[in-house]
């Protein structure tokens, strides 16, 4: 038997023992086992990839990654960040998760005559409207989300798009491996 026919057996032993190889698999916990939807190893390799592309475009930036209750797994601050970039990263996830999609998009609703306008007021001041948060999901299940902050709205925007297609493309054997 080879590594990989191994390696096989094993993944399908772990998934009929999990009830679920994908998003909300059961995972070891104190005290028992707990569905996770945003693996701590997962968040950790996205928040690196996410710096690594913040310190080519000279940025110094605070990354949020959450699971998909909101719940925060990992925040990062690069040296140099704002202070107040932290709250800000927090808060993107949280506005992702909340309404499951971009903060730039629900900036766009969220303008005077549009539906939502005044939403930012909602949620004891917890929406952000502008960009840099994005919804993380696995083949159409929401896994978490994804908060930038410490540039112009534009730069977060844009880093937040790169750390979602990163997650969707690139890291889609991690998120595999981690679920």
């Amino acid at each position: 038997m080879d590594k990989l026919e191994l390696e096989n057996i094993v993944r399908e032993v772990l998934s009929k023992a999990t009830n679920d190889a994908g998003p909300g698999a059961l995972t070891a916990a104190n005290g028992g086992q707990v569905k996770a939807s945003m693996p701590l190893a997962l968040a950790l390799k996205l928040t690196e990839r996410i710096e690594a592309k913040a310190a080519e475009w000279n940025m110094r930036v605070v990354t949020a990654v959450s699971d998909a209750s909101g719940r925060p797994v990992a925040v990062h601050c690069m040296d140099g960040a704002y202070m107040g970039s932290f709250d800000v990263a927090l808060n993107k996830t949280y506005t992702s998760i909340a309404f499951q999609m971009s903060t730039a998009e629900l900036g766009k609703l969220s303008q005077p005559g549009m539906s939502l306008y005044g939403i930012q007021f909602t949620n004891g001041g917890r929406i952000v409207i502008f960009g840099g948060g994005e919804v993380l999901a696995y083949k159409g299940v929401i896994i978490g989300a994804l908060g930038v902050s410490g540039g112009s709205a534009q730069q977060d925007t844009d880093l937040a798009a790169y750390g979602k297609k990163v997650f969707e493309s690139e890291l889609e054997q991690e998120v595999i491996k981690c679920l």
